[in-house]
């Protein structure tokens, strides 16, 4: 997607050689037509693969995983960090270390919303060490439901995350691909 790529390049704020902060458009502050694009580029790349629930993590997938579901019709799934007293009886839950946030947190969705003959597709923003996708892999799997595979909006390439669930079977389709954010310069591959 070159319009995501400019985007990336104009407003992208490099932290560091490891963290790429995309908040003025994709995860804090929303552009909202470049987030319907991006669900209609989802939706046109899993069309064929008969996707009937999208899942993502709260908070910053939820908005790139609603306008896909909204493009395939398909309820949108997200799993809950810290699970709320609300959320009882069968639950499916994983935990999830945040590289961005330093944290570990214990991802959970109501197993009422996730059956057996579900085909579920996860949506992320980012892609970088793979856990937070990993834990939603695990989510499905608990559900023995069908994993389609990962939409993500940005893979880091140069962390393993996205290599470690393709080595492990999972499709991975990222609409932008990052090499490298060495020595202050963002470079696609």
């Amino acid at each position: 997607m070159e319009i995501l790529k400019n985007k990336i390049k104009e407003y992208g704020v490099l932290i560091s050689d490891q963290v790429l902060k995309v908040d003025s458009f994709l995860n804090h502050q929303l552009d909202p037509e470049l987030i319907v694009d991006i669900g209609r580029e989802f939706a046109a790349i899993f069309s064929q693969d008969e996707v009937t629930k999208i899942l993502t993590v709260e908070a910053s997938g939820i908005a790139v995983a609603l306008t896909t579901a909204m493009e395939l019709k398909v309820p949108c799934v997200f799993a809950k960090k810290n699970k709320p007293s609300t959320l009882q009886g069968n639950v499916y839950s994983s935990v999830v270390y945040s590289f961005t946030k330093n944290e570990t947190v214990t991802i959970s969705v109501a197993g009422n919303y996730i059956e057996p003959t579900d085909r579920v597709l996860i949506i992320d923003d980012f892609l970088a060490m793979g856990s937070a996708s990993r834990g939603l892999v695990d989510i499905v799997k608990q559900a023995d439901a069908a994993l389609v595979g990962v939409g993500v909006v940005i893979e880091k390439g140069f962390q393993q995350g996205g290599q470690e669930l393709r080595s492990a079977g999972v499709r991975v389709e990222p609409l932008v691909t990052i090499k490298s954010l060495s020595e202050g310069i963002i470079e696609f591959e």
